[in-house]
């Protein structure tokens, strides 16, 4: 199988039906991101104590 069939696979599922499931709110989506993102660099930064 080469790249650009490849590819083209993956535009013909990216221009089908779905994506977008009713109960998948985006703002608790992205706000669960976030959240999981803060809560990786609180926890980063608390064992980077050789600064």
């Amino acid at each position: 199988m080469s790249f650009p069939s490849t590819v083209a696979q993956l535009a013909t599922l990216a221009e089908g039906e779905g994506g977008n499931h009713e109960s998948l709110s985006p703002f608790v989506t992205g706000g669960s991101a976030l959240f999981i993102l803060l809560l990786l660099l609180w926890i980063t930064t608390r064992f980077n104590r050789d600064r």
